[in-house]
C-alpha cells in the first residue's frame, strides 16, 4: 500500500492522498474546472509546478489564472519559450537568465562571435513565430530532475549558464526541457504551451550579467503575456501610451533638453525651450513661497566635509556623495547632497529670538548625488539636481500649526498645476533595522506621534510606511501616480529634531534663556529635474498656456503683405509678457500651421488680408481642428488671462485638504 500524505486547504479541509501525486490531479479530483484553471500550486508557501511529486504534509493552494502568481507562471514559461526560440534561431548563442516581472518577462543572451552583432529588434518577429509554432503544436514542457554534474556538461561551453549551475544548491537540480531544448533556474511553468496563446516580444536592451556593471554587457529581450487577447490589447495600448508620454522623447521631440553620456551621464543640458519652462517654474515658487512668509537665500553647493559629519549625512549617506576634493592644504571639499546644513549656517549667523520664529529659509538648492550609471534616467534619475527646498525653524509649540500652514501651500501649489491624483504616506523608521536611522528611540516615538497626530486632527486620508523615513526624523510624503503609473513622492514635510541638537541650534525664549528650536523640512515641487519630468508626461508635452515656452505663433499668409501686421501684434504681445514669435520663413501655411501643432504652441495665429483690414486674428488652439476669427484686443484679453489663471479651467478637487485646513 503506498504511503499516504495529508494535505491541508486554505478552508481547513483535509485530504489524504498518496506520496507523490502532484497538484494537477489534486485539482482533477475537486473539479474539473479547477484543473482546468490550475497553472501552479502553493506547498507551505513555496510555489510549485503542478506536475511536481508531492512527498510531504502540508498546506496546499491551487494556483488559478487569476492568481498575480498564475500571471508569474505564465510570464515564466514565456521566457523559457524565448529561450528555447534563440537556441532554435541561434544556436551559438549564449544564455543568460530569464523570468518574469511586473509587467512582463525577459531573457538575457549573448553572440560570443561577435559582441556587437546582437539579437535587434527586427529579430524579434522571427523569434514570435518560432514561438507560435511550439504554442501550436501544444509542445509539451517536462520537468525533470538532473544531476548538477551532468548539467554542467551541458552547459560547458556556456560561460552564463555553467556560472548558473555552479550556483546551484544540491546535487539533483530541477530543469525543464522542451525537445531537445533544456533550461533550468525558474519558478514554476506550465505543463504545456497552449495557455501561451497571447504574448509579445516588445523590445531589446543592453544588460548587465547579473546587473553589476563591473560584469560583459548582455543583450536583454524583453516580452510580456496574458491570458486573454483583451488583456494584451489593452497593455499594448497602455505601452503605446507610456512611450507617447515619456519625458525623453518629448524632450527631444520639442528641443527641451538633453543629457549626453559622452559629457557627462546625468547631468542634463537645458535647451532655450526647457530653461523657459524651468524658469517660470522657478519665478512661480519663489514668489509664491515669499508670499508666505519664507526668506529665499542662496549657499554654495560645495562645503567642508566637517559640515556633513555632524549633520549626519556622511555616516548615513556617503555612499550616494561624490568622493570629497582633497584641497591639498588638509581642507576637504563636498558637493553637498542636501541643502539642509547650508540653512542651518543661515539659522546660526545670528542670535535668534523667540519674536523671530518661525523662521522660514527657502532655497533652489542645486544638490549633487553619486548615482550608479545604470540607474540614471532622463531627467528623473541625475546627479546634479536642484531641489525647491525650505526649512522653517519652529518653537515646539508651533509645530502643528506651521505644519497646516506648509500643507496649505502644497495644496495651493497642486491647484495651480491642476495636480489631484495624489494621496498621504506617514513614512517612518524601519523598527526592526535601525541601525541606519539617528539613534534616539524617545526623539523618534515622539516625532512619530506628533506627525500623525497632525494629519489625524485634520482627519485626512493617510497610510503608514515602515521603512521610509529620512535618517534625522519621520515625514509626511505626498505620493503621486507619475504618468507612466509610477508612485513617487512629490512634495514631503519631515519633522527633525536632531540636526538642532547636533549643530547646537537656540533660541532666546521669552523667559530669557536658550531654547532648542524644532527644524522642519519641507519640499514643495521635488526638483526641477522631476518636477518637469513629471509634467511634460502629464501633459504629453502639450504644457498650458502659462508655462509653454511659446505661447503663441503667429503666421503670415504671405510676408510681402501680412508680415509688418504680424510683427505688430508680436509687439503688442510681448508687451503684455506674452511669449510670441513670427514664423516667416519661405515655407507653405499649411506646413507652418502643422509645425506649430506639432510643437503643441497653445495658440496658432494666422493673418491675411481680413485679419489685416479687420484688426483681427485666426486663432487655432492646440489639438482643436478649426480655426476662430477673433478681434485682436478680445484675443489679447483672452491670452493674458489664461496665463493669469494658470491656464485653469476650473478649480483642482483639493477641496477636501483645504476644507479640513480651514476648520482648524
Amino acid at each position: 500500500m503506498a504511503e499516504q500524505i495529508t494535505l491541508t486547504f486554505p478552508d481547513g479541509a483535509k485530504k489524504q492522498v498518496d506520496a507523490g501525486t502532484n497538484a494537477l490531479a489534486i485539482a482533477k479530483d475537486i473539479s474539473n474546472s479547477l484543473a482546468k484553471n490550475a497553472v501552479a500550486a502553493t506547498l507551505n508557501g513555496t510555489a510549485i509546478d503542478l506536475t511536481a511529486p508531492i512527498k510531504q504534509d502540508g498546506k496546499i493552494t491551487i494556483v488559478t489564472k487569476k492568481d498575480d502568481l498564475g500571471l508569474a507562471v505564465l510570464r515564466n514559461t514565456g521566457a523559457f519559450l524565448l529561450a528555447a526560440a534563440v537556441h532554435q534561431s541561434f544556436p551559438s548563442y549564449h544564455l543568460g537568465e530569464g523570468k518574469a516581472q511586473a509587467d512582463g518577462f525577459f531573457y538575457d543572451t549573448d553572440n560570443p562571435a561577435n559582441g556587437e552583432n546582437q539579437i535587434a529588434v527586427t529579430d524579434l518577429p522571427a523569434l514570435e513565430k518560432e514561438m507560435n509554432a511550439a504554442v501550436k503544436d501544444d509542445d509539451k514542457i517536462e520537468r525533470v530532475m538532473m544531476a548538477k554534474d551532468e548539467l554542467a556538461k551541458h552547459f560547458a561551453d556556456d560561460p552564463y549558464k555553467s556560472a548558473l549551475v555552479k550556483a546551484q544548491a544540491g546535487v539533483q537540480i530541477p530543469v525543464y526541457k522542451l525537445g531537445d531544448f533544456i533550461d533550468f533556474g525558474y519558478g514554476p511553468l506550465l505543463p504545456d504551451t497552449k495557455l501561451l496563446k497571447h504574448f509579445s516580444l516588445l523590445s531589446v536592451a543592453g544588460a548587465y550579467w547579473q546587473g553589476k556593471s563591473s560584469n560583459p554587457m548582455l543583450q536583454r529581450i524583453y516580452g510580456t503575456a496574458f491570458f486573454s487577447a483583451e488583456e494584451l490589447e489593452e497593455d499594448a495600448k497602455r505601452r503605446a501610451d507610456i512611450k507617447e508620454r515619456d519625458h525623453r522623447t518629448i524632450g527631444r521631440e520639442l528641443d527641451l533638453f538633453f543629457v549626453d553620456p559622452e559629457v557627462g551621464a546625468g547631468l542634463a543640458y537645458w535647451m532655450p525651450k526647457g530653461a523657459t519652462i524651468r524658469r517660470t517654474i522657478e519665478r512661480y515658487i519663489i514668489d509664491k513661497e515669499i508670499a508666505n512668509g519664507y526668506q529665499h537665500v542662496y549657499t554654495p553647493i560645495l562645503a567642508n566635509l566637517n559640515l556633513y559629519k555632524q549633520s549626519g549625512h556622511w555616516d548615513h549617506y556617503k555612499d550616494d556623495m561624490f568622493p570629497p576634493m582633497d584641497m591639498g592644504d588638509g581642507e576637504m571639499l563636498e558637493l553637498r547632497p542636501m541643502n539642509c546644513p547650508s540653512h542651518i549656517q543661515i539659522y546660526k549667523h545670528h542670535i535668534r529670538s523667540y519674536r523671530e520664529l518661525p523662521i522660514r529659509i527657502a532655497e533652489l538648492g542645486m544638490m549633487h548625488r553619486y548615482e550608479k550609471s545604470g540607474a540614471l534616467s532622463g531627467l528623473q534619475r541625475v546627479r546634479e539636481m536642484t531641489l525647491n527646498d525650505g526649512h522653517t525653524f519652529v518653537a515646539p509649540d508651533q509645530i502643528q500649526d506651521e505644519f497646516k500652514k506648509i500643507l496649505t501651500l502644497m495644496m495651493d501649489v497642486y491647484a495651480d498645476f491642476d495636480i489631484t491624483n495624489y494621496s498621504f504616506r506617514l513614512s517612518y523608521r524601519d523598527p526592526k533595522n535601525t541601525a541606519k536611522y539617528f539613534d534616539d528611540d524617545a526623539m523618534w516615538n515622539k516625532s512619530q506621534a506628533m506627525l500623525k497626530g497632525a494629519m489625524d486632527d485634520l482627519g485626512l486620508d493617510y497610510y503608514e510606511a515602515e521603512g521610509e523615513a529620512a535618517f534625522y526624523g519621520p515625514k509626511l510624503d505626498v505620493q503621486t501616480k507619475t504618468a507612466l503609473g509610477n508612485d513617487e513622492t512629490l512634495s514631503t514635510i519631515q519633522l527633525d529634531f536632531m540636526m538642532p541638537e547636533k549643530f547646537h541650534l537656540t533660541y532666546v525664549g521669552d523667559d530669557g534663556e536658550e531654547h532648542r528650536p524644532v527644524m522642519i523640512h519641507r519640499g514643495i515641487v521635488s526638483t526641477m529635474e522631476r518636477f518637469i519630468a513629471y509634467l511634460t508626461e502629464i501633459y504629453k508635452g502639450a504644457f498650458p498656456t502659462w508655462l509653454s515656452p511659446i505661447q503663441a505663433e503667429i503666421i503670415p499668409v504671405n510676408n510681402e503683405m501680412h508680415l509688418d501686421y504680424a510683427n505688430e501684434i508680436k509687439k503688442r504681445l510681448l508687451k503684455e509678457g506674452v511669449r510670441v514669435e513670427v514664423d516667416d520663413r519661405n515655407e507653405k501655411m499649411g506646413y507652418k500651421i502643422r509645425e506649430s501643432q506639432t510643437q503643441k504652441i497653445p495658440y496658432t495665429l494666422v493673418v491675411g488680408d481680413e485679419e489685416v483690414k479687420d484688426s483681427s486674428v485666426s486663432v487655432r488652439k492646440y489639438g482643436h481642428d478649426k480655426a476662430e476669427s477673433q478681434d485682436l484686443e478680445m484675443f489679447i484679453d483672452a491670452i493674458v488671462a489664461d496665463i493669469k489663471n494658470y491656464s485653469r479651467t476650473g478649480e483642482a478637487d483639493n477641496s477636501k485638504v483645504l476644507n479640513a485646513l480651514d476648520k482648524q
